[in-house]
């Protein structure tokens, strides 16, 4: 289950840590042309959002690796968990049910890695 937890945890953390860079760099206008959410936000949040996610991701793996306070890596997940449940609420106002399903599948591995970190497989 450990290996579990760590691939769903890179997985996902490499989908934050792209994602996060994507909205920190790209131009608002060009990617809110390409991507239409990022229209209801200011170009504030947007890059706001990006900082997250990128810190989030961070957080999924480098304490685990580097076995400083890796009780940061549940913490890291719940946030995201949080995050992610803050996306799909999104995704249901907007009525963007196709993009609802990885939405809901990341908000899941966060779960899923919040538990098992939390519980039954911490670091010891």
């Amino acid at each position: 289950m450990n290996v579990a937890l760590w691939i769903v945890a890179g997985i996902f953390a490499t989908g934050f840590i792209v994602g996060g860079i994507v909205k920190l760099v790209s131009p608002y206008g060009k990617y809110a042309a390409k991507a239409h959410w990022p229209q209801d936000f200011t170009p504030g949040n947007v890059k706001f959002m990006g900082a997250v996610e990128l810190l989030g991701g961070l957080g999924l793996l480098l304490p685990g690796l580097l076995n400083i306070a890796p009780v940061l890596v549940p913490v890291a997940a719940s946030g995201m968990a949080l995050y992610m449940a803050g996306a799909v609420t999104e995704r249901i106002r907007r009525a963007e049910y196709k993009e609802l399903l990885g939405d809901l599948l990341f908000l899941a591995g966060m779960i899923f890695v919040a538990w098992g970190r939390f519980g039954p497989f911490s670091f010891n």
